[in-house]
C-alpha cells in the first residue's frame, strides 16, 4: 500500500499577498487532485487577512500520491494582481511547498511489550544483594530500550521502577522526535526562493 505523502505549503517571510496566493493555491492543488489523490489538511496557521494563510500541511493519499506530491513541491508561484493593494505593479508572489516527514505520533506503552529478567548486580550492598536475583533488566521490544534497576531489595519493586523508567525514557524519545519534526517545518519557511518557480498558476477565466 502506497504511504501517504505530507506536504508543507509554506508562505515564507513574504507580504500578506503571499498568504493570500497560497490559499488559491490550495484550492488548485485540491481540485488538481481529482481522481489522482486524496488530499486532506492536517494543520493550518491562518494569515492576518481572512481566508489566508501563512502554512498548510496536508497528507495526500492514493496510488498516485508521491507522483502527484513531486508535481507540486518546489517554489510555486501564483500570478495575479494584488487584491489588497490594486495599484501594485507586482503580479507575482511565491509559495514553498515541501515536502516532510509526518509525526510519529506518541509510543503507545504496554507491559506486554517488555522482557522482564531477573538478575544479579554486583557492587556495595552486602550479601543479600550478591547472592538473590532481585535485580530487573527489562527490555522494551519495539524501541529496545533496555534498562537494568537494582535499587530495591525486592524483585517486584525494581520490576514497577523499571516500567516506569521505560516510559520515562520512551516520554522523552517522544518529545525530541516531536521537536525535531516542528524545528524541521520552521526551516522550511526560510527557504523560499522567488524567482524560478518550478509551476506557475494563474485565476482561470
Amino acid at each position: 500500500m502506497t504511504q501517504p505523502v505530507h506536504l508543507l505549503l509554506s508562505a515564507g517571510r513574504g507580504p500578506q499577498e503571499c498568504c493570500w496566493a497560497l490559499a488559491q493555491l490550495l484550492v488548485r492543488l485540491e481540485a488538481d487532485a481529482g481522481g489522482r489523490a486524496v488530499v486532506r489538511r492536517v494543520h493550518a496557521v491562518p494569515g492576518d487577512e481572512p481566508g489566508t494563510f501563512r502554512s498548510v500541511l496536508v497528507e495526500i493519499t492514493g496510488v498516485d500520491a508521491p507522483a502527484f506530491a513531486d508535481s507540486w513541491t518546489g517554489t510555486l508561484c501564483w500570478q495575479a494582481a494584488s487584491p489588497y493593494r490594486p495599484r501594485h505593479s507586482r503580479k507575482n508572489w511565491y509559495v514553498i511547498a515541501e515536502q516532510c516527514r509526518p509525526d510519529a505520533g506518541r509510543t503507545t506503552f504496554a507491559e506486554a511489550d517488555v522482557d522482564v529478567v531477573a538478575c544479579r548486580t554486583g557492587g556495595p550492598g552486602g550479601q543479600h544483594r550478591n547472592k538473590v536475583s532481585s535485580a530487573v533488566r527489562a527490555t522494551h521490544r519495539p524501541s529496545g530500550i533496555v534498562v537494568v534497576v537494582d535499587t530495591e531489595r525486592h524483585f517486584g519493586l525494581n520490576r514497577r521502577l523499571a516500567m516506569q523508567q521505560l516510559r520515562r525514557r520512551l516520554d522523552g524519545r517522544d518529545d525530541l522526535a516531536e521537536q525535531a519534526a516542528v524545528t524541521a517545518r520552521w526551516q522550511v519557511h526560510d527557504r523560499l526562493v522567488r524567482g524560478n518557480p518550478t509551476r506557475v498558476e494563474r485565476p482561470r477565466r
